[in-house]
């Protein structure tokens, strides 16, 4: 058996599944993961693969034109999972795909397709929960600008940007994400961008937005008044709104 790992990115990850094809041993004797490897198992051969821009257009340019563009974002969501198999679960669907082209879609009972299905939605459906439950800090230290904190399981700031982005085209904001140091920045009435923050900016950016903002204030007062003591059901609470989510919420802030 021979192991492909890669780095848990989307070139690295369409990087590993274009020399795992492209080696001809033959889908059984191959594997895929990401990056940090675990413990290793016996009578494998571990390769690492380094991310190449030809290769990940070329898996890219393939998949879109061989199984369609509803694929590719499969491809991409499944991805953004960051789960270890991740690069294994998006090859054997592509296994697949490659074969039958659109009609992959509509093969769910095949397990690699399914599966690839199962990781995809469990990416969109914590990108939604984010586009609910996101709040941002007004901050108004010489340059106003909106920011949030979030913490999420998977890569989902690119989805979650499309969002606010056509919901806030002509505000200056930003989301953070703390688990993996990346930040999305929207300049006012421009397209937003993707950027890596280093440990000092995402701590000063954490200081900075706890400059009190009198909306914030309301926000808090209008939860705690609709609250019905009589009706508290925080089972009921927990099942509609995870307690991970609320770390940045200020609403749930000294509670």
């Amino acid at each position: 058996m021979t192991v492909y790992t890669c780095s848990p990115d989307l070139a690295s990850i369409l990087t590993c599944i274009y020399e795992a094809w492209n080696s001809r041993l033959g889908y059984r004797n191959v594997r895929l993961m990401t990056e940090p490897v675990g413990n290793l198992e016996l009578f494998c051969d571990y390769c690492h693969v380094e991310p190449d821009t030809d290769k990940t257009a070329s898996v890219t340019r393939s998949i879109q034109k061989k199984i369609g563009a509803a694929a590719w974002r499969l491809v991409y969501l499944c991805a953004m999972s960051e789960r270890s198999d991740a690069p294994d679960i998006i090859y054997r669907f592509l296994l697949y795909g490659f074969s039958y082209g659109k009609d992959t879609l509509h093969m769910l009972q095949e397990p690699a397709v399914f599966h690839a299905f199962e990781v995809s939605r469990q990416v969109t459906n914590e990108a939604h929960s984010f586009r609910e439950f996101i709040r941002f800090a007004n901050i108004s230290s010489g340059f106003p600008i909106l920011v949030s904190h979030i913490s999420p399981k998977t890569n989902v700031l690119t989805l979650v940007a499309l969002h606010f982005s056509d919901r806030l085209p002509s505000e200056n904001w930003m989301i953070l994400d703390d688990n993996r140091q990346l930040a999305v920045v929207h300049p006012a009435d421009r397209p937003f961008y993707l950027t890596r923050l280093s440990p000092d900016e995402i701590e000063r950016l954490s200081l900075t937005e706890s400059t009190s903002d009198p909306y914030e204030e309301l926000w808090k007062g209008f939860f705690t008044a609709i609250a019905i003591k009589e009706r508290s059901n925080p089972d009921c609470q927990r099942t509609h709104l995870p307690l991970h989510y609320r770390d940045h919420m200020p609403e749930f802030k000294n509670l």
